[in-house]
């Protein structure tokens, strides 16, 4: 069965931002420091995605690393600021505040991608970029006054990542940047362990940390460097708005903090916007 380019960039998205859904609970469950905790989402991932490209590519590995040219240098290393960045705000502030900021993504890799690819998206993705970021703001109106000011712009940091890194892969789409990708986690352990100090995983990080870092970074890091291929920038990064909703969500059926009306009301908004949009493209194709 052949798919169309939408329907493949829409799968590889979603699939993607669903497994990183719960990944802001994860981080809070962990007990050890935040480089401690960015090494092991660094190394992990990098020895997995290892592994299945040398399956892959064997020896011609390190060719299909130089053919990625500047593009998978410049994405590598975007690649390792926003993975580094998004921890750090995670642990400075409250997870709804470094959220919203990622749910800024679309509205950032649409204007990028209109500045320097000339890839102006539809009325349509535009008009579901407004909505969702007016239904983000509205669900943590009051959370941007309860984080400090480095956790924030630092999600902001991240979301900028995010939005760069989408449409570096968008203009090489022709080429897979998953190895840059792979070397840029290499580049965020090496990083982490200038930092580092106690890296013994004890009790339950014995658990949580490798499932988190297989789950929610090593798989969806993967697919998400797959999808701008096939769809823009700015619609790879709408489904990053999914776990602006769907992560409190984690939080709450684990922790048992219960998602605000607001959040609830929002949510419902995102999620029948994204739904709306994605039927419309796949007509469309």
């Amino acid at each position: 069965m052949q798919y169309s380019n939408q329907k493949k960039g829409m799968l590889l998205a979603f699939t993607a931002v669903f497994l990183i859904t719960p990944d802001s609970l994860f981080i809070r469950l962990a007990n050890i420091n935040s480089w401690n905790l960015i090494f092991y989402r660094g190394l992990i991932p990098f020895l997995l995605v290892f592994i299945g490209l040398i399956f892959i590519y064997k020896i011609k590995l390190l060719k299909e690393l130089i053919n990625n040219g500047w593009h998978g240098v410049a994405y590598a290393v975007v690649f390792t600021m926003t993975n580094i960045v998004f921890v750090i705000s995670i642990e400075n502030t409250n997870v709804a505040n470094t959220l919203i900021m990622i749910a800024l993504a679309p509205m950032l890799s649409a204007i990028i991608s209109f500045i320097f690819l000339n890839e102006n998206p539809d009325q349509k993705t535009w008009v579901a970029i407004t909505i969702t970021t007016l239904a983000v703001i509205y669900i943590f109106y009051d959370a941007l006054d309860a984080g400090d000011f480095l956790g924030n712009f630092l999600g902001l940091v991240a979301a900028m990542g995010l939005a760069i890194g989408a449409n570096i892969i968008r203009s090489a789409k022709k080429i897979s940047l998953v190895p840059s990708a792979m070397l840029g986690k290499l580049m965020v352990a090496v990083i982490a362990l200038l930092f580092a100090d106690q890296l013994a995983l004890e009790d339950n990080d014995l658990i949580i940390v490798p499932l988190m870092c297989i789950m929610c970074v090593a798989i969806p890091f993967v697919l998400v460097t797959l999808a701008p291929r096939y769809i823009t920038a700015a619609e790879v990064n709408l489904f990053f708005l999914l776990e602006t909703i769907l992560g409190p969500v984690w939080v709450w059926l684990v922790i048992k903090e219960q998602p605000s009306i607001e959040t609830i009301i929002g949510g419902v908004v995102i999620i029948v916007t994204i739904g709306i949009h994605s039927t419309l493209a796949l007509k469309k194709t």
